[in-house]
């Protein structure tokens, strides 16, 4: 049990690591081929945080572990709006930009409710990962419309301190990206092997592991974004990066996910899914309340995380 404690925390190191360099190399190439800092953000940099996610949910899939593969994201999605908005709305309260709350928040609860449809029986198809991956797609496309339309390149003359920095050669940036999927392909592997070791153990089944320890680990990118974004000032950048991330997750992951491999994920419950969909409505009109998501707001999101996970894990 010591061992595999100690490897899923090495992996969780790895992750956070790998997603760094995979973040910071593919926004600074993008920046190179002449996109905005507002796109990078609204996807790249959402995504990228996403990116163990994407990692560990393929692995699963391909090892026929439906339970972890969509666990992992339905555990992560609820992790990133209670826990990660509710500690960051407690270290900073968070204003609230107009597109997030007329857009992307509806389409995260359509896409949310999307899923929870396509998996009444319990399984995901290589026709239903197309369409969700068919999503992401058109979701990308229509933030880099939204960005242009509100004078992108505007934003990038600005100066905007929240942009990533290219470095001074391609080739560095490329070396980031490719160190990040080396570093986030090894720690996917330590996380969910050594996750389904302790849940043998322990007598627990691999969806509360994939809901709970390997959810939570695989959004560390998620949580240490908002954090700093929030301490810097850059309320854009925290709230997008989560509300980005929840669609990526089910659009992009589960897509790409069941689309390699199909997923069969019986031990997923309604409650889980229910918890999802709720989550993801009450953060609408969390966020329309003077557009500012507030403290007591945050502590009310991280109480209600702690009763899902009480009621979730076995006793």
């Amino acid at each position: 049990m010591i061992v595999d404690l100690a490897f899923i925390a090495l992996a969780l190191v790895l992750l956070f690591a790998g997603a760094e360099g995979l973040v910071r190399g593919s926004a600074a190439l993008a920046l190179r081929a002449g996109l905005s800092p507002l796109v990078v953000g609204l996807t790249i940099v959402a995504f990228g945080t996403s990116s163990p996610e994407l990692v560990v949910s393929v692995k699963a899939g391909l090892s026929q572990q439906g339970d972890i593969a969509v666990g992992n994201v339905v555990g992560s999605n609820i992790f990133n709006i209670a826990f990660i908005l509710g500690i960051t709305a407690l270290v900073c309260p968070i204003p609230v930009h107009r597109q997030i709350i007329k857009v992307d928040a509806p389409i995260a609860l359509g896409v949310a409710l999307l899923l929870v449809f396509l998996l009444l029986d319990q399984s995901l198809g290589h026709v239903e990962g197309g369409l969700l991956f068919f999503g992401i797609v058109a979701y990308t496309w229509m933030n880099v419309v939204l960005a242009r339309k509100e004078g992108a390149a505007t934003i990038a003359a600005s100066g905007d301190p929240s942009a990533p920095v290219p470095s001074r050669h391609w080739a560095a940036d490329l070396a980031f990206i490719l160190g990040g999927l080396v570093v986030l392909v090894i720690g996917s592997r330590l996380l969910v092997e050594h996750s389904v070791n302790l849940a043998t153990d322990f007598g627990i089944s691999e969806a509360v592991i994939g809901l709970t320890i390997v959810a939570a680990g695989t959004s560390m990118p998620e949580l240490a974004t908002s954090l700093v974004a929030a301490v810097r000032k850059q309320p854009d950048i925290a709230i997008g990066n989560v509300v980005g991330s929840n669609v990526f997750n089910i659009l992009g992951i589960l897509g790409l996910a069941s689309i390699i491999s199909p997923i069969s994920a019986p031990g997923i419950s309604m409650l889980d899914y229910a918890t999802m969909i709720i989550f993801t409505l009450i953060l609408i009109p969390l966020l329309y309340t003077g557009r500012l998501l507030h403290r007591i707001e945050g502590g009310v999101l991280l109480l209600l995380y702690g009763a899902y996970i009480f009621i979730l894990w076995p006793t």
